[in-house]
């Protein structure tokens, strides 16, 4: 998986962030507080998304609304296996990334382990 360019993934963080479908008019206001972006880019950005199966899309009115296929979280999760999938040494390389995480973290994946390992018996 691609990482999402810049305007990309602002357009994706804030609907992920606000949890509801959107309109490109919604997006372009917040991101005009922070700077000026143009309507028609993030018109094409946003279009370009649902093109490649990012947004879901549903007309209201003479407007689309835009809502994420899938959650932040999963797309973390891609990147990280695509990361793995680079190395020929997927061990080797689970434990580089988990020497670099935090103490926090590494609570957090042994939680996420021993849920799994619970569902596997299930």
């Amino acid at each position: 998986m691609r990482r999402l360019g810049h305007l990309e993934a602002e357009i994706m963080d804030r609907l992920w962030t606000w949890k509801r479908p959107a309109t490109v008019r919604d997006v372009v206001d917040d991101i005009n507080k922070d700077r000026p972006v143009a309507y028609s880019t993030v018109m094409t950005v946003t279009n370009i998304l649902h093109g490649k199966g990012w947004l879901l899309r549903d007309k209201q009115g003479r407007a689309w609304h835009y809502t994420p296929v899938r959650s932040r979280e999963e797309y973390a999760a891609a990147l990280m296996e695509d990361g793995l999938g680079t190395s020929k040494d997927r061990p080797a390389a689970l434990i580089h990334f988990v020497e670099n995480m935090s103490e926090d973290e590494v609570a957090a994946l042994r939680k996420a382990l021993k849920t799994m390992g619970q569902q596997a018996k299930q």
